[in-house]
């Protein structure tokens, strides 16, 4: 069975899961007096980044944030009226861009409206594409930032044929290009490198995706959902969510089992330019290692990750279980080629032992297919960590001890 096939599952079901697993208004105006209807595909469990509201006059109001800034409560950055297109046509289509005017459609004060279902798009991670990926809406993509490690053969064709450009990287944008695909919008991580200034001169409106800093794996996946809003895949996300949660609730259940005696310690990263990069406590990852029953030796609340020097990271790995490590090695990986990259690594207790976890994103489409396979990721870390509780005959996809 491929394991990347998505289980639909319908919601009567996915009401189950759950529950084992863990304003006014004016014509462009404020949302008081719009009513609120119930809408099962605009919860959103799991995800601190975007929250949704469905109006009764059928628009979905998305409001999107950075989801560490407040662990309790999400304050609000970006807003977005999802009108759909639909609607439009019972109206005055008078369109301009993605936005609205002269129109009878009502839009709250203060969002951005866009007209669903967005057909022509640009995404610039791969962390956005898994996502139109996984809801075969590849279609929509007419620009990515590059094919650097791009393993998708479908995506490599479509850029072959030009049916999508290649935008160059961020910070040093093509804006003909980007003009040349006719987004109607465009998918952009705002936090990192950016260059987004020359996109913004171009008026296109542009979609904040912040999944990438979501602090729970299923939280990252559950961006699936945010992306299903745009695209008029609502129901699709949502069974694919479904089926994801399922499968990770189900395995993790399996782990609490587990005494506290024996779970493994685990220590994460390399050294790179005379620093090693440890992942924070409270990251995804050590979420992963949790939920996996082994114990991340970072203990820190950093949500993202700090560099230290070697001898900090020794005196608290040197003695710890097992060692994972994400890489593009350039062939094949080994532990001589661990060693010889530092000298020092020979002297973890992991190393010694053979206990290293090792992905080499060269040889595996992590990017491309982990952030909406977090249940994968899970499966793979479980059966090295506690391989009495996977199959005998288990196949990793992402991670296996380094031989």
């Amino acid at each position: 069975m491929n394991r990347f096939i998505y289980v639909k599952l319908s919601l009567a079901l996915f009401s189950f899961l759950i529950l084992s697993c863990g304003q006014s208004s004016r014509q462009v105006g404020a949302v008081d007096s719009v009513a609120q209807v119930t809408d099962s595909l605009s919860v959103v469990r799991y995800a601190k980044g975007f929250s949704v509201r469905t109006l009764e006059n059928g628009i979905r109001l998305v409001d999107v944030a950075d989801p560490q800034t407040d662990a309790d409560r999400m304050p609000v950055s970006y807003h977005f009226a999802l009108v759909p297109k639909n609607i439009l046509s019972q109206s005055s289509p008078v369109m301009e861009g993605s936005g609205l005017r002269e129109t009878n459609v009502v839009v709250p004060e203060g969002y951005t409206p866009v007209q669903v279902p967005v057909e022509r798009t640009l995404v610039m991670t791969m962390l956005q594409l898994s996502n139109f990926t996984a809801l075969d809406a590849l279609d929509v993509v007419r620009g990515i930032t590059g094919t650097k490690n791009l393993f998708n053969k479908e995506v490599r064709q479509r850029v072959k044929d030009g049916r999508i450009v290649k935008i160059g990287m961020e910070g040093n944008f093509d804006t003909e290009l980007i003009l040349s695909a006719n987004p109607e919008v465009i998918f952009i991580s705002p936090f990192k490198r950016g260059g987004y200034d020359t996109i913004k001169e171009t008026g296109i409106t542009l979609i904040p995706y912040l999944g990438y800093k979501e602090l729970h794996p299923l939280g990252q996946a559950e961006w699936i959902k945010f992306v299903g809003l745009f695209l008029g895949k609502e129901t699709e996300a949502d069974s694919i969510f479904a089926g994801i949660e399922e499968r990770y609730c189900r395995l993790r259940s399996e782990v609490c089992k587990v005494q506290n005696a024996n779970k493994p310690t685990v220590f994460s990263g390399e050294m790179h330019g005379g620093n090693w990069y440890a992942v924070g406590g409270q990251s995804t990852l050590a979420q992963l290692f949790r939920d996996a029953g082994a114990d991340y030796i970072v203990k820190d609340d950093n949500t993202g990750g700090v560099n230290i020097e070697f001898e900090q990271m020794y005196a608290m790995a040197a003695d710890a279980d097992y060692w994972r490590i994400l890489n593009s090695f350039p062939g094949d990986f080994s532990y001589e080629a661990l060693k010889a990259s530092e000298p020092r690594n020979e002297l973890f207790r992991a190393f010694r032992e053979k206990k290293v976890i090792y992905c080499n994103m060269k040889q595996t489409p992590y990017y491309e297919l982990s952030p909406v396979n977090p249940d994968v990721i899970l499966a793979d870390l479980i059966a090295i960590f506690h391989p009495e509780l996977m199959p005998a005959d288990y196949e990793p996809t992402f991670y296996q001890l380094l031989r």
